[in-house]
């Protein structure tokens, strides 16, 4: 396709670059309009949980239980897009998956039991999973034909959206209905995805000159061949094992994250007797450090290279999460709060980024639902760890895993992939 010949001539610094880096820059604001997308349709439909609860008459049993329908819709879909990305190209699968969000974000409100609310979070879930495998994919093949570390800025984007969604919901939640805005929500997406999409169904993924494959030399032997494709399983079989260890590092950065998003709060109010307004702002800090620890991301790993932004991202999380767990007095907490944040920021980009650059989309695919199953994990953890110990001794938990996403990250220094995956 000559759009692709013009991609992998601007990569190689070739003629034709010009029109090849606008393509490129095209589809980089495209992308990170789908990031902010996910993360503010996600933080609207996050606020008017409680009224939705009380619309549905749930209890906090029969809420929990529906809320799973989110959880299991993702891991499932998660698993599958992947191989949808394989087959139809993540851009086309991210285009649909913005569509069946955007839609899919309006049904909550119309429910009016428990059971109804569950079966159609599992829709939205199904979205959400897939939306981010897809993006996630598109993205990780996207950075590697601009030579350029910015998966950061996509995540940013998304911790972007996301504090602009909720901060919108807290606006409106008093003179709008649950049913008003979250139709407003879905207009928006739809028309969001109408603007962004086109790019990318017009521009296939751009494919860098190391993932093209090599003509092989005529005449190879046969005893050559057997080799060769023993050495392909083996390869295969590595890779398979350094996507499930970045995954292991996504678990444990979003374990952090679901920990703090649910029980931050109540450690400063519970433990530190902090005031309702001050306790509220624990989480807000820690997602501004960590929005601003991505949009600093590119220059970090430029600086540093991934590896060493994997390992002094871990361990700063991990000396922040023991002062916010540990500390005595509300104000070093949220110090520590702040600190985990910006340690966290880049943990979870860079290793969705090198797991895609393993494995394509199925390693990201892996990489994303071992992270989403952190961010389940954590909450709950949490809770049985307070009920066994206290809730400081419980969030030290995030500390450990952090630390171990640090020598998670030192040990596959020496893992070098090949080009992504070419998806179109």
């Amino acid at each position: 396709m000559p759009l692709l010949n013009k991609v992998r001539t601007a990569v190689s610094g070739g003629p034709g670059g010009d029109t090849a880096s606008l393509s490129l820059t095209r589809l980089r604001v495209a992308l990170t309009l789908f990031f902010a997308l996910d993360g503010f349709l996600f933080a609207g439909w996050v606020v008017r949980i409680p009224a939705i609860k009380q619309q549905t008459g749930a209890s906090a049993g029969d809420l929990g239980l529906a809320l799973l329908g989110v959880s299991a819709g993702a891991v499932v879909t998660m698993t599958l897009t992947g191989r949808l990305c394989r087959r139809y190209g993540s851009h086309a699968v991210t285009v649909a998956t913005a569509v069946l969000l955007s839609l899919s974000l309006a049904l909550p409100p119309l429910t009016r039991s428990p059971l109804a609310l569950g079966l159609v979070l599992l829709v939205f879930g199904a979205a959400y999973g897939g939306i981010n495998v897809a993006m996630n994919s598109a993205a990780v093949i996207l950075v590697a034909a601009l030579r350029r570390p910015v998966m950061p800025s996509f995540h940013a984007a998304f911790s972007l959206g996301g504090m602009l969604g909720a901060g919108l919901g807290g606006l409106v939640a008093a003179g709008l209905s649950p049913t008003a805005h979250l139709l407003c929500l879905t207009a928006a997406g739809l028309v969001l995805t109408a603007v962004a999409g086109p790019v990318l169904l017009r521009h296939p993924s751009p494919a860098p000159p190391e993932a093209l494959p090599a003509r092989s030399a005529g005449g190879a032997r046969s005893g050559e061949t057997r080799s060769g494709q023993a050495r392909s399983g083996e390869a295969r079989s590595g890779a398979r094992g350094t996507v499930l260890v970045f995954g292991v590092i996504a678990l444990c950065t979003a374990y952090g994250e679901g920990a703090l998003a649910d029980w931050g709060a109540l450690h400063l109010a519970q433990d530190l007797h902090a005031h309702p307004g001050v306790a509220a702002a624990g989480y807000s800090l820690f997602a501004l450090t960590m929005t601003a620890g991505r949009l600093s991301g590119t220059a970090l790993l430029e600086r540093l290279g991934q590896t060493r932004t994997l390992v002094a991202g871990g361990l700063t999380a991990a000396a922040g999460m023991l002062l916010g767990a540990l500390a005595p007095t509300v104000w070093a907490a949220l110090l520590g709060f702040a600190v985990t944040g910006l340690g966290l920021a880049n943990i979870f980009p860079v290793a969705v980024a090198r797991a895609g650059a393993v494995a394509g989309p199925s390693g990201v695919a892996t990489a994303s639902t071992l992270g989403y199953g952190g961010m389940l994990l954590g909450p709950p953890s949490i809770g049985f760890l307070a009920d066994w110990f206290s809730l400081p001794v419980a969030l030290t938990t995030v500390a450990v895993l952090a630390a171990g996403a640090a020598a998670m990250g030192l040990a596959t220094r020496g893992n070098r992939a090949g080009g992504p995956a070419r998806t179109t």
